[in-house]
């Protein structure tokens, strides 16, 4: 048995299922100089939403009744390939289907000594190097300085946070619930949380949570609350627009407060980040991130889904915000 996942319609607004199709398929057999693979792992996250509108970005757009394709981790059950053989575990970027073939290029083979196999999607994966490259090259967190993290209890915002304490900063983490304030607190080490969806005045709360004002803000969101931290940071301040997700269901182009007079006053600094320009320090990357995982200065969280065909389904409740920590689907 195999199966694939197609994008069947190109979504209007916030992705429903009907914009997805699962079909089954042939099972491949590995040519000369390939492998086959089996997935066991697929990571779903936010940026796949702009990859199903037919326009020119940083990566082509997904094609309309062809397989959907995001990070996944699988096993190679079959080797015509002299790189790899039969029981190693590979990641990278693969399409969406239970079984296929593949030359090698661009894999990763992973450790699972090191770590569980889905950790290579989120902590030591591209969540994590997210997290860790973006502070490394825009934030630049020094100790006594405070950072804030928009998405705090996200894959993203959980690592990052904790990269800022051990930097030496006051960390402050924007999140959806009590529940996730509670825990970004509790098990990741931030000094303060705030619950934006009862919170009147997001202006107000990083205030008074920042008495000091803001000096690094890794921002996930976007929108509303990026204007709220804009209107709190210090000067020199660095801003990593790492990501957008509440406006990537517009349909239009929304507009807010122009903050070129606060970019000027501050002398700030706003750049936008891509993981995918830092390939060359992957390697590294995760070995200081494995370094701190291993000696207890790094926790993670993980969402786990259960059954290929409920794929959708978990990429459909990120925007729900039905996740703590990295989402995966476990085949």
């Amino acid at each position: 048995m195999n199966k694939s996942i197609l994008l069947k319609n190109r979504p209007k607004g916030k992705p429903s299922l009907s914009d997805f199709e699962i079909t089954k398929i042939e099972k491949p057999s590995a040519k000369d100089g390939e492998i086959l693979l089996e997935t066991k792992y697929i990571s779903v996250d936010p940026y796949l939403r702009g990859r199903m509108r037919d326009e020119e970005s940083y990566i082509p757009p997904f094609e309309l009744n062809k397989p959907i394709e995001s990070m996944l981790v699988a096993e190679v059950v079959e080797s015509n390939n002299k790189n790899f053989k039969t029981g190693d575990f590979v990641s990278g970027m693969l399409k969406w289907e239970l079984f296929q073939t593949h030359t090698g290029e661009n894999l990763n083979k992973i450790d699972t000594n090191l770590a569980k196999p889905s950790a290579y999607l989120g902590i030591l994966g591209l969540t994590g190097l997210t997290a860790h490259l973006a502070l490394k090259h825009i934030g630049k967190p020094e100790k006594g300085e405070t950072l804030v993290v928009s998405g705090a209890a996200g894959a993203v915002g959980s690592v990052a946070g904790q990269i800022g304490k051990i930097k030496g900063c006051k960390v402050i983490g924007i999140a959806g619930s009590d529940e996730k304030i509670d825990h970004i607190k509790e098990k990741f080490g931030y000094d303060e949380g705030i619950n934006y969806k009862t919170t009147k005045n997001m202006q107000k709360a990083i205030q008074k949570n920042c008495p000091d004002g803001v000096d690094v803000y890794f921002d996930n969101v976007g929108g509303e609350i990026l204007d709220a931290v804009m209107m709190n940071i210090n000067r020199f301040a660095r801003i990593i627009n790492c990501g957008a997700i509440s406006i990537y269901n517009e349909k239009g182009m929304p507009t807010g407060p122009r903050l070129e007079g606060i970019m000027i006053k501050k002398s700030a600094l706003m750049q936008g980040f891509l993981v995918r320009n830092h390939f060359d320090e992957f390697e590294s990357s995760i070995k200081e991130l494995a370094g701190w995982l291993n000696e207890g200065k790094l926790k993670y969280d993980e969402t786990i889904v259960k059954g290929f065909d409920e794929t959708p389904q978990a990429f459909l409740d990120l925007f729900e915000g039905k996740n703590t920590g990295k989402m995966v689907v476990e085949i």
